[in-house]
């Protein structure tokens, strides 16, 4: 079993530093926006990072999306900025419905645009009253003579005033489809989010009668919260990534404030307390990165077997971030509360991560469930196979 990423995706790590080096000079002031930062649209459009984000035949780099690859730039770009990890990701997250289910017309459409940058992506889903829950969704589309009609709302959605187009997961006869509408549709008005507590491209959608072509259904009638899953299942694990990106970067400054900050006549990381909570942090860390390289290396074989795995590392990974972003702020005292400082930074930011694509509480759900699935199955195999099982 390998423990370490072999030289492609060390490649692809490479070019994300580069990008994120590049970007560091705008990070405080775009971190500090709830609109598009062009600076660093700039930066990652000049990059082929976008090319990861949809599969080669629409002009990405590989045969399908890649979770690990993914993975491995969102850790590089968050410990930068979380605004230049949300313009990378989004990409991916709100096309790839449209790549895996879309008609070809479609497809060559956008995701072209997609790849190279030109297009933002977006992703409706969370209501007002149905965040978790998509089942319960009111959101609808109805027939109208020959017109197909979206009307209902859609909130807190990221690139939300900035994409291109959304694909929009709404109510169509007994199930639910997914749609895509763009951004300048009649009847589609977009409103700013209420500021959350790390600025983020948010905003609500409202449909008013908003009419769609039967062309821009995604895949089958009914079946839209399949290719939502499939979603979840490549992207998930990539949440984890990020959280390991902004997790190593706020150890580094608490153990660069530690080693550097000389206090009862000898540095912070000699006093026992703080070199408990560096070596606590550290240790954490490469165990949820272990786990998150594992989950993302499983998604790139099978996403839908392995999201009870990208759920764990999504979970175990965000959990950390927020221990450790909270250990180091402790560490580095007042200079941890600087406004606008790196680690005050993280800190708002590792907040949000443990409810981005599942909070924590519903991810322990879904993992449990599995866990007791799989042992009971397990369970009645190994029972059916035995003399005592094969009589019964």
């Amino acid at each position: 079993m390998a423990f370490e990423l072999d030289q492609k995706y060390l490649a692809i790590r490479d070019e994300a530093a580069a990008v994120a080096a590049a970007a560091e000079p705008f990070a405080v002031e775009a971190d500090a926006m709830s609109t598009v930062h062009e600076g660093m649209r700039k930066v990652l459009t000049a990059s082929s990072l976008y090319d990861l984000t949809v599969p080669a035949r629409w002009g990405g780099r590989f045969e399908t999306v890649d979770p690990l690859a993914v993975c491995v730039v969102r850790e590089v770009l968050m410990g930068t900025s979380a605004h230049l990890d949300s313009l990378f990701a989004l990409q991916g997250i709100g096309s790839f419905g449209l790549a895996r289910a879309g008609s070809d017309k479609l497809r060559d459409e956008w995701l072209p645009k997609v790849a190279s940058g030109e297009v933002l992506a977006g992703l409706g889903l969370t209501e007002q009253d149905a965040g978790s829950d998509l089942k319960n969704i009111v959101t609808e589309v109805h027939r109208d003579g020959e017109r197909l009609v979206l009307n209902g709302n859609k909130s807190f959605i990221s690139n939300g005033g900035a994409a291109g187009f959304y694909c929009v997961l709404a109510r169509e006869d007994q199930g639910l489809s997914l749609f895509l509408v763009p951004a300048d549709a009649s009847g589609l008005t977009i409103t700013p989010t209420p500021e959350i507590i790390a600025p983020h491209i948010l905003a609500e959608l409202t449909f008013d009668d908003v009419e769609v072509n039967e062309d821009n259904r995604i895949g089958e009638i009914g079946k839209g919260l399949e290719h939502v899953l499939a979603t979840l299942a490549v992207f998930r694990v990539s949440v984890a990534g990020a959280s390991i990106g902004l997790a190593q970067s706020a150890l580094d400054e608490a153990a660069r404030h530690a080693g550097t900050r000389v206090q009862f006549g000898r540095p912070l990381a000699k006093l026992g307390a703080v070199a408990d909570m560096l070596g606590a942090s550290w240790a954490e860390l490469e165990a949820a990165r272990l786990l998150t390289y594992k989950a993302a290396d499983m998604a790139r074989a099978d996403p839908a077997a392995s999201l009870h795995f990208s759920s764990m590392a999504k979970l175990v990974a965000s959990e950390t971030a927020g221990r450790i972003t909270d250990r180091a702020v402790q560490i580095s005292g007042r200079f941890g509360l600087v406004r606008d400082s790196k680690l005050e930074r993280l800190y708002r930011q590792a907040r949000p991560m443990r409810i981005y694509e599942g909070s924590s509480e519903i991810l322990r759900l879904g993992i449990s469930k599995t866990l007791v699935n799989n042992v009971l199955a397990d369970g009645a195999a190994q029972a059916a196979t035995t003399p005592e099982g094969a009589r019964r």
